[in-house]
């Protein structure tokens, strides 16, 4: 059976290699990494909403492998242009130190602006998102009606964002919360047909809260570009093996539920209270207590859920051939208790923040 290719997109956070302050260089780095790329490269590194990002993307991979060597090759070419500026990359999904975020010189950024205040002025978070490829709209919109309950869990696996505005938020994915604030982001109810997800889209954006259809912040989405379910939940991870496993486990949720919609399998009627629930509950406490079970609503311990998911997908991570690989990053996320702990685990033991953002860096290219 032919794998379904996939591919990454990374937000990244540009800071001051020396004290990891944010650095608003974005338009700076975006030409020195676009040079170091080449012009056949150059389309996978972009700017992003603030100055103080960046942003990479893979090729399609039909392989965990082949899409660990891209990110970690692209992470590296971007370091390496950033580092002649003196700025260095961070795969963090907020920034743990104080800042003001700049905007991109971007007559849609200012758009975005004038129309959607605080929320928009004080967004600077980076989040991985996760391209699978699909056969069609109508089998995309069969995937993401039947996995919405489980995107929760991806958030937990891959929380990266305890940190804010210089404080401990008391949140694993402070990044969840933040980016939850637009209008159009976050869970939702099944869409049944391609017609009624069309429809909901027109009709957001006719309401005026989201300006055009770019601005649809779905937890899953339709991509507008490519021939993808677009999954948008998780936050950027600073270990690249995090990333990958993340992206392993959306691919084998799309062809799980693409193929229970190919059976004909009754779709469950989820409710967006209980997914919001999910979604809270895991961006507040990541992998270290209970999570909200997608099979029953109610609390379960954080790996139970995770043990679960993996045995939701395992056919499809068999076909993949990733299910040696998930096992290994489960094992290591249970070591390390997942990238906000390690955020925190370094807070305690150097007392500064700044020593969390240095830390990130190094792991970033490691």
């Amino acid at each position: 059976m032919t794998r379904r290719r996939f591919g990454v997109e990374e937000e990244l956070l540009l800071v001051d290699a020396l004290d990891g302050h944010p650095v608003p260089a974005g338009s700076e780095v975006l030409v020195a990494a676009q040079e170091r790329l080449g012009r056949e490269r150059a389309h996978q590194v972009e700017h992003e909403f603030k100055l103080q990002q960046t942003e990479i993307g893979s090729a399609p991979c039909e392989t965990a492998d082949e899409l660990l060597e891209q990110l970690t090759e692209l992470r590296r070419a971007i370091a390496g242009a950033a580092r002649e500026l003196g700025v260095g990359i961070v795969a963090g999904a907020t920034h743990p130190l104080p800042v003001r975020p700049v905007p991109t010189a971007n007559d849609r950024y200012a758009h975005m602006a004038d129309a959607f205040g605080m929320i928009a002025r004080q967004q600077l978070t980076c989040g991985q998102h996760i391209h699978v490829d699909v056969e069609s709209d109508e089998e995309g919109i069969g995937a993401i009606d039947r996995m919405a309950g489980w995107l929760s869990v991806i958030i937990a696996l891959s929380a990266n964002s305890p940190f804010w505005q210089g404080e401990d938020t008391g949140y694993s994915s402070y990044r969840t919360i933040a980016w939850g604030l637009w209008p159009t982001a976050g869970p939702t109810q099944p869409f049944r047909t391609v017609a009624g997800y069309r429809d909901a889209v027109d009709r957001l954006v006719a309401s005026g809260t989201a300006l055009d259809s770019g601005m649809i912040y779905f937890d899953a989405r339709l991509s507008a570009k490519y021939p993808t379910v677009e999954v948008r939940v998780a936050d950027v991870c600073t270990d690249v093996r995090d990333a990958v496993l993340v992206a392993v486990l959306v691919r084998a949720l799309v062809e799980t539920a693409a193929a229970e919609w190919r059976s004909g399998a009754e779709l469950k009627e989820e409710r967006i209270e209980m997914l919001r629930a999910g979604v809270w509950r895991a961006a507040r406490s990541g992998l270290t207590e209970d999570l909200v079970d997608p099979r029953s609503g109610l609390p379960a311990d954080a790996w139970t859920v995770v043990d679960a998911l993996v045995e939701h997908v395992a056919e499809a991570l068999a076909i993949n051939g990733d299910r040696e690989l998930v096992d290994a990053g489960i094992a290591r996320l249970r070591r390390s208790g997942g990238g906000s702990e390690r955020q925190r685990a370094v807070l305690a033991r150097d007392g500064e923040l700044a020593a969390v953002v240095l830390d990130a860096m190094r792991r970033t290219i490691d």
